[in-house]
């Protein structure tokens, strides 16, 4: 017993110091699986929410076995409505479909409808999901996963690498041509409600169509990317950044050194117009920020699949700004974006609108 409890102690913190200020990334060929770019891609790390994709790809499964339908209705128990956020904030002995619960898991990450759907697919036990998502990854090649839940959630053993999971990826984009379509989804309406897309790289990335972002304390900023350019698909995976901007920014980098591997010539990068709610003490100096957007006019917003610290601060760069938190913990990053002072006034006078304006 000593040796099991110093070897689950060893685990964790092997997995904590391998995030801890490292990227791990890789770039594949999704049609080939040829690696066109990598760093690290084999230390074990924290899924957070890209445990998700093994949830998704298991309803696929399902759903292509007839196991499951579209509309079956999904069971809410105690133990999912206890889920922490991001969640839907569904209640015990209420029910969703299997389709709103995998758009749940792909626009805003939520725990609670990941934990349903993994209860429901695993016979009504959560644990039960998990060692079958397990043996599923075995089956895929994924050597050095373990999964622990269906939602991605802290778990000292829930573990996995760069490479595992864009194997992972690639075959979810080549199994399930299908249902990939759900990736790329932007909103949907869930009891009155839009709910939507927090994926920064639709809107930041040009081919870029879908897959997953995946943040806790403990993990990092991770995200899997899958982006077709010229008939040529990529799959890419960061894990452990230490901000959404630092996360975005690498894997952009990282799929624009694969397309160029592919032959795909570049394509330049839209500058991002963010949006943000100024306070009255922010603008009392009569200078805000404006920003040119190449063709989206929202930013690209994200929920932490984990409670995270608050910032409140606003720094100006040479190049970008960071703007943390917006509202209701949405954090905002600017992609490489150009920016010029200008008077409030101005502003207004440019744009047509209050203060309430993107910045």
């Amino acid at each position: 017993m000593a040796g099991v409890a110093l070897g689950s102690f060893v685990t964790q913190r092997a997995a904590h110091a391998q995030y801890a200020g490292q990227l791990s990334s890789i770039v594949m060929d999704a049609r080939t699986g040829a690696v066109l770019s990598q760093e690290d891609p084999d230390l074990r790390r924290y899924p957070a929410s890209l445990t998700k994709l093994m949830t998704l790809y298991m309803a696929f499964s399902a759903l292509r076995a007839g196991s499951i339908t579209l509309g079956q209705s999904v069971p809410v128990s105690i133990h999912a409505s206890t889920m922490e956020p991001s969640k839907l904030g569904l209640v015990p002995g209420s029910h969703l479909t299997v389709e709103q619960a995998m758009l749940a898991l792909v626009t805003k990450s939520a725990n609670d409808a990941a934990c349903a759907l993994g209860e429901l697919l695993g016979g009504g036990s959560e644990p039960q999901f998990a060692a079958m998502m397990t043996q599923q990854a075995r089956a895929l090649g994924m050597s050095n996963t373990t999964f622990r839940n269906a939602s991605g959630l802290p778990d000292p053993d829930q573990l996995t690498t760069a490479r595992d999971l864009a194997v992972l990826a690639r075959h979810i984009v080549t199994d399930f041509p299908e249902d990939y379509h759900y990736f790329s989804v932007a909103a949907f309406r869930f009891h009155g409600r839009m709910i939507p897309n927090h994926n920064p790289m639709l809107k930041a990335y040009v081919g870029a169509d879908g897959m997953k972002t995946g943040y806790t304390q403990e993990a990092g900023r991770n995200l899997v990317t899958s982006a077709l350019r010229n008939d040529v698909r990529l799959v890419g995976v960061v894990m452990g950044a230490s901000s959404n901007t630092q996360r975005t920014l690498a894997m952009a980098d990282q799929l624009d050194r694969g397309f160029d591997a592919e032959g795909v010539a570049p394509v330049a990068r839209p500058l991002v117009l963010a949006r943000n709610t100024v306070p009255s003490h922010r603008t009392r100096g009569g200078r805000v920020i404006m920003l040119a957007a190449a063709s989206s006019r929202h930013a690209p917003m994200e929920v932490a699949e984990a409670p995270a610290a608050r910032h409140t601060t606003v720094r100006h760069g040479r190049r970008y700004v960071l703007a943390t938190p917006v509202a209701n913990g949405h954090h905002i990053r600017l992609i490489g974006a150009k920016v010029r002072p200008a008077t409030a006034t101005t502003h207004r006078a440019r744009a047509g609108h209050t203060s309430r304006n993107h910045t």
